[in-house]
């Protein structure tokens, strides 16, 4: 096999370091090699675009092996139909159409720091300057039996075509005693939940299954009170302080504080929590507890000058050691998005040999989905529920979807849709 600097062909289809607040220096990379970036998701793409916009743009390369980036905040709203798909899914050969980055549609498969090379899933051997690890997570079964085989995930387009079916089906059956759970109680449960007993309408009822005491434990307390009356007045049964033991075809086996119980389902939806799997690095990075990676406060990997990391992948406590002591940033599409301001910077930073900036959270408020045409928002001191939360909350990611002309393309449409 031999080894091939990446072409810029746009859409192609084929020992630790102790952690530092202050700024460190970067180590130059020649000029000439390019910086690949490993994932399309939020944290990938939107460095990706950031880099893009520079006057004079390094060589860039995105390895992403699905053909449409995916907005996950608005999934929802996908499966309900208050958007189309090609609203929230836009293929990655348009977003990058002009912008000087080509893309590879191929999977990473290992990663070799010291030599500054990666191979792909289909046979490319590549060389990097400089490399960002965005792969973003995936569903976590916590090795609970019947997760994988029985249950829907919520996190692609095919996720959503399946779980359409599904509601078809029992909007068509009507048998008595039709039963559709939702498992984990988090923003995603409950925002799914609540779609999920709009398209049903009566026939199915909706469990909302959660092993901690409350739903939306992390929320803000307006948001998590709307969120609570949503699910009541749509008769979603909230179940807390419940643990699945096992999932079946037609079945949750659950353990609650009165014991043993199996609870009878048509269909499971499990969104009890994220894995993590970077393709594989040597030599080893470090992790923290939940598996994801460590990085300094730039962003950088740890005891790795040439490689970072952000978005969910990336591990970034407070406290620089991953342990949980102090609580990191929120993995959240809104903490991605500002990562790849700051991860843009410090590449480029990097490349010159100058000092690194640390990146800084600013938290600009929270919003959550409850239904359709519903939502819930906390933003500065402002809340704000029901049909005007739904608007500005659709308005606010608006104004966050990758690149300004497809965010022109859906305003258009958007305003069509209104005057007609």
């Amino acid at each position: 096999m031999t080894r091939t600097d990446p072409q810029p062909t746009t859409g192609d289809t084929t020992n630790g370091v102790p952690p530092s607040e202050e700024p460190i220096p970067g180590d130059p990379a020649d000029a000439n090699a390019p910086i690949v970036i490993v994932g399309g998701g939020f944290g990938g793409l939107y460095t990706a675009l950031a880099l893009s916009e520079q006057r004079q743009p390094p060589p860039l390369l995105l390895i992403e092996p699905q053909p449409c980036f995916l907005f996950l905040p608005l999934l929802y709203e996908l499966l309900s139909d208050e958007l189309r798909r090609w609203e929230i899914a836009p293929r990655y050969d348009a977003l990058l159409a002009g912008r000087g980055v080509a893309w590879l549609q191929d999977r990473v498969v290992s990663i070799d720091a010291q030599q500054r090379c990666l191979h792909t899933a289909g046979g490319r051997e590549l060389n990097f300057g400089q490399l960002v690890l965005a792969t973003g997570a995936r569903t976590h079964s916590f090795g609970i039996p019947g997760v994988v085989e029985h249950s829907l995930s919520f996190r692609s387009l095919v996720d959503v075509e399946r779980l359409k079916v599904l509601v078809e089906r029992l909007r068509q059956e009507r048998r008595p005693l039709q039963r559709l759970a939702v498992v984990g109680a988090g923003p995603s449960g409950v925002e799914l939940a609540c779609k999920l007993a709009d398209l049903l309408d009566g026939a199915a009822v909706v469990e909302l299954v959660e092993q901690g005491a409350m739903a939306l434990p992390q929320a803000r307390a307006f948001n998590r009170e709307q969120a609570i009356l949503a699910l009541q007045r749509r008769d979603v049964r909230l179940r807390c302080g419940c643990r699945v033991l096992e999932v079946g075809a037609d079945h949750l086996d659950l353990h609650t504080s009165a014991g043993p119980e199996r609870l009878a389902v048509d269909g499971v939806v499990w969104t009890a929590g994220l894995d993590f799997a970077p393709p594989s690095v040597q030599p080893e990075l470090q992790r923290d507890r939940r598996g994801r990676l460590l990085v300094e406060p730039s962003l950088q990997l740890r005891g790795q000058p040439h490689l970072f990391a952000a978005g969910d992948i990336a591990s970034l406590a407070a406290n620089g050691d991953g342990d949980g002591a102090t609580p990191p940033s929120p993995a959240t599409a809104q903490v991605a998005f500002q990562q790849a301001s700051c991860l843009a910077d410090n590449l480029l930073r990097a490349r010159r040999g100058e000092p690194l900036e640390p990146f800084r959270f600013q938290d600009l408020g929270e919003m959550i989905s409850l239904g359709r045409g519903e939502a819930s928002l906390v933003a500065g001191g402002f809340t704000l529920a029901g049909a005007a939360a739904f608007q500005l909350r659709r308005l606010a990611y608006l104004s966050r979807l990758p690149g300004r002309p497809h965010q022109l393309r859906v305003a258009a449409g958007w305003l069509a849709d209104w005057q007609r």
